[in-house]
């Protein structure tokens, strides 16, 4: 991996490899990424969606993005990006120009890795108004990214629990 591009070389992300095939969200995985987000003090507010464009990633995007116009939230934006590209610049501008409260994710890990890597190099994107669904907490992922790249992302378990990162680490917990 090279600090000075945000492209990951295919040689890192295979050591890390395998890597788990992105699983369709739950219900619980769901309603608590909708109330984190609301905790956190977003309720009603602009979010950005990215999502990968696997079905699994697609239909998670789906979901939340009913939920959240339901509940009265608005979205800025919705972004999808394929797993390899030369650059994702052109999605990451898309997902961050609009200048929302916060931003979701659902993808699989090697997509989020390389496009969270173009965010940080190339936008003002903050991984603490980031919020993901449970493939984009897993702890391959976060090292893959690279130091800082993820840290205070939160997001929420299939099994409905909360999941930070912290200092590189992915931590559960069964609040907020």
């Amino acid at each position: 991996m090279s600090e000075s591009t945000p492209r990951l070389f295919p040689s890192a992300l295979s050591d890390y490899a395998p890597w788990p095939v992105t699983q369709p969200h739950t219900d619980r995985e769901l309603e608590r990424l909708v109330a984190l987000l609301e905790g956190c003090g977003f309720r009603g507010g602009s979010v950005a969606l990215g999502h990968g464009r696997d079905a699994a990633s697609r239909d998670a995007a789906t979901a939340f993005a009913d939920t959240w116009q339901r509940r009265g939230g608005y979205l800025a934006a919705v972004v999808d990006w394929p797993e390899d590209a030369a650059s994702w610049l052109r999605q990451a501008r898309r997902l961050t120009r609009p200048e929302p409260d916060a931003w979701v994710v659902a993808a699989a890990p090697v997509g989020w890795a390389q496009m969270s890597r173009r965010l940080r190099h190339s936008t003002d994107w903050d991984p603490r108004r980031t919020f993901g669904f449970a493939s984009t907490g897993d702890s391959r992922l976060v090292t893959a990214a690279g130091p800082g790249v993820l840290d205070g992302m939160r997001g929420a378990t299939a099994g409905g629990r909360v999941w930070t990162i912290r200092r590189g680490w992915v931590v559960e917990s069964d609040g907020e």
